[in-house]
Formats: structure tokens, C-alpha cells, sequence
């Protein structure tokens, strides 16, 4: 089901300012132009060759026909009561993915005290561990004034072939990857809908589709939205999610040696349960799961994200907090509870509030930094387990299990 990674041909807006060069080469344009050339789409996010002005003029016609800015067009944009924008992203062959910009502001999640000391450095919804030295620059932009963070939540697939029962981007399946030049559009048009006073400040691919199913598009797009010479993200401020591909989890740690952050999808503490929700824990259980996760070289003050999303009568109960802790140990995690967003695709829902907050408490006791992810962007669908193919209808509803604890 996973084994394939292959992605579109590589097109102009995923190439590096030295692919530019030898594309450029028959053209006279010398390597400065190219690296110009690549500051002004990625830097800048100008995908208009005439807009290009310190190109020569040959260079620019030349660049006409590459169709840069073909690649990705927004089609819709949503706007949540709490200034979540989700943007419904057409491609060149019509096909639609989604994409959320999320203001980070204080307080995003609920935390209780926990009763050992953690290393909490956590900023917003999707901060890093390793915040501290940047603590200035979040203080005050260029010009001395305050700025709202946004951190940005990319699609990698139209669909998904996980078919996880609780989540919205599998109901249709898998249609294709996305190339890298895709999800880098997804960011210049993202840069786009900021606002005045807003800075795009983190990268996390948890939108549509398994990142790591489609392994090379997902890791040249890191690596282009990392170049110094583009959007220049540093590499702990982009978060990989995945399901649970356990080589791919191993092959992203040795490319980046550990400076990319890792988030699991876990949800469930017992292999039956996880394959009912998870289809993909049948190929790599628990077990091995956790072990990829102890294997992964993790830089310093850095952690694992654990995603475990909170269902109703599936995997809330007592039992499943305690185990949970127990399977965790002497793993370098934090915990983020997401009580389960509504889709039309199951009957599914969340638990209790009364039930989250103890099944955190289990948590926090044992020692573990332990956040309930708040609803961001739930009311135009743009919340977690909520992006969706456009029009795709559900292809099965998984009915309460009736299981309590």
C-alpha cells in the first residue's frame, strides 16, 4: 500500500538555484541570474517573469514559457472566527488540495501542571522546543513592531491511501501525489493571505495525505523552503506528521540527522484498536512504531509530538491513558490530545471534556508534557482530520464501538 514514493517530474518552481544554472546554461545566463532568478520566486514569491526586472530580457522572455505560475492557483479562501484561513488550492490539471494558515497566539493550547519538571518551551500550536534564542526576533520585527506568528499546514497528496477512520482527507482514497513544486506553491500562495503584521514563522505537513508516502517530493520541498536563499525557514521550525511508516521515519532522521521535527500520529494504545482506526498499523504495529521513534536521532531540547486524537468510546478510557504513559517511557515526547473533529465520514465524535481533562491528568502525573489541542478553524472545516477532496463523498462510516473504560 505504501511501498511506491514516486513523484511528478520535477518542474521549474521545485529546482535549486544550481539546477537553474544548467537549465539556463544554453541560454548564456550566467549563475548569478539563476540564483537571482531563484530569489525572486522563492524569496519574494514572483512567479510573473516580466515582474523580474534585474534579469536580462532574453532571460525573461525565455521564462515566459516555463509556466511558474501555472503551477497552483487559489480558487477559495475561508476565514474562521478565530482568523484561520483555509485555502482551497486548484492545480494545473484541476485537481484540488488544501492548505491552512493558523495565527499562533498564546494560550492555543491547555496545559495542567505537571508535577516533574519538562522543557517546555512550546510557542503556540505548532512551536518548537528550542525557542529561546529567537525570543528577540519574536519580540519585534524589522521596523520594532509587534507581529503575529502564523504557522502553516501543508497538503502533500490529493487524498489519502492511509484511510484513517477518522479523518476527512482519505474519504475519497488516494488520487496522486503532489510534486514538490506543488507544496512549495502552497507556501508562496499562503505568503500571499498574510496580513499586516503577520509573519509565517513554521511549516508543518499535516494537511492532506501521508507526507512520508511520498517521500521524495515531500523532502525537496523541505529542502527548498529551508534554502537560505528562499523562504528560509530554519529546518526545526518545519514538522513533519505521519501515520507510522516506520523506513521512512528512519530514512527522514539520517537525511536531516534529526533536525527536522517529528510528529506521530498514534491514537490508540493497543494494536486491535489502532488497526481498526489505522489501517496502516497492520503493516508496522505498535511495537515497531515505537522502537523507529527511540532510533530517531532527535537533536538537543528537541521532542517527538505525539498526536492521539480523542474518540468517543474508542480510545479515551482509563486503561488507554495509563498505557499510553507506560508505552511512551523513555521516549522524548510531548503529548498533544485532540478531541476528534466531526467529519461526515464517520459517526465518530469526541469524548467529554470531563474526559479529556482526565485522561490528561494520567498524563501530566506520569511526567509527560501533555497539551489538548484547542479547535482552530472548525468552522470552515479547516480543524484537524477535517481537509477534504472537494466534493468527495464518504466511502465508509465506522459506527461507535461502544467500548468504555
Amino acid at each position: 500500500m505504501v511501498a511506491g514514493s514516486a513523484s511528478r517530474p520535477t518542474s521549474p518552481l521545485a529546482w535549486s538555484p544550481e539546477e537553474w544554472c544548467g537549465a539556463l546554461k544554453s541560454l548564456g545566463v550566467r549563475p548569478f541570474h539563476a540564483h537571482q532568478l531563484f530569489r525572486w520566486i522563492h524569496a519574494r514569491g514572483v512567479l510573473t517573469p516580466d515582474r523580474m526586472t534585474d534579469l536580462p530580457l532574453h532571460v525573461r522572455e525565455s521564462l515566459a514559457s516555463f509556466g511558474l505560475d501555472k503551477v497552483l492557483t487559489v480558487a477559495d479562501v475561508r476565514r474562521g472566527r478565530d482568523g484561520t484561513r483555509k485555502l482551497l488550492a486548484r492545480l494545473e490539471d484541476g485537481a484540488t488540495v488544501e492548505t491552512v494558515l493558523i495565527p499562533e497566539f498564546s494560550g492555543s493550547k491547555e496545559r495542567l501542571p505537571s508535577p516533574l519538571p519538562s522543557l517546555d518551551g512550546d510557542r503556540g500550536e505548532f512551536g518548537s522546543d528550542d525557542d529561546d534564542e529567537d525570543d528577540e526576533d519574536d519580540a519585534n520585527d524589522a521596523t520594532g513592531q509587534g507581529y503575529v506568528r502564523v504557522a502553516q499546514c501543508v497538503s502533500t497528496q490529493v487524498g489519502c491511501a492511509m484511510g484513517c477512520s477518522f479523518c476527512a482527507s482519505g474519504v475519497a482514497g488516494w488520487k496522486r501525489h503532489l510534486g514538490a513544486d506543488e507544496i512549495v506553491a502552497q507556501v508562496l500562495a499562503g505568503r500571499c493571505q498574510l496580513e499586516t503584521g503577520e509573519r509565517l514563522r513554521s511549516v508543518v505537513f499535516m494537511g492532506m495525505g501521508e507526507p512520508l508516502h511520498n517521500y521524495d517530493a515531500t523532502v525537496r520541498a523541505i529542502r527548498l523552503l529551508s534554502h537560505g536563499e528562499g523562504v528560509n525557514l530554519s529546518a526545526r521550525r518545519i514538522t513533519v506528521s505521519t501515520s507510522g511508516l516506520v523506513p521512512e521515519i528512519a530514512r527522514l532522521g539520517s537525511d536531516f540527522d534529526g533536525h527536522i521535527g517529528l510528529a506521530v500520529s498514534l491514537h490508540a494504545t493497543d494494536d486491535e484498536t489502532r488497526s481498526r482506526l489505522m489501517p496502516i498499523n497492520s503493516k508496522y504495529p505498535l511495537r515497531k512504531l515505537l522502537d523507529a521513534l527511540r532510533a530517531y536521532p532527535l537533536r538537543k531540547r528537541r521532542r517527538i509530538t505525539i498526536e492521539y486524537t480523542l474518540i468517543a468510546g474508542q480510545n479515551d478510557s482509563a486503561t488507554d491513558s495509563a498505557r499510553l504513559a507506560r508505552l511512551l517511557r523513555g521516549i522524548p515526547v510531548k503529548v498533544n490530545l485532540i478531541p476528534m473533529n466531526a467529519i461526515v465520514a464517520s459517526n465518530l465524535g469526541p469524548p467529554s471534556m470531563t474526559r479529556v481533562l482526565a485522561f490528561q491528568r494520567v498524563l501530566c502525573d506520569a511526567g509527560y508534557s501533555c497539551f489538548i489541542r484547542r479547535r482552530r478553524g472548525e468552522d470552515v472545516d479547516a480543524a484537524c482530520g477535517q481537509l477534504a477532496l472537494l466534493g468527495a463523498q464518504p466511502k465508509v462510516r465506522l459506527a461507535r464501538s461502544g467500548r468504555d473504560g
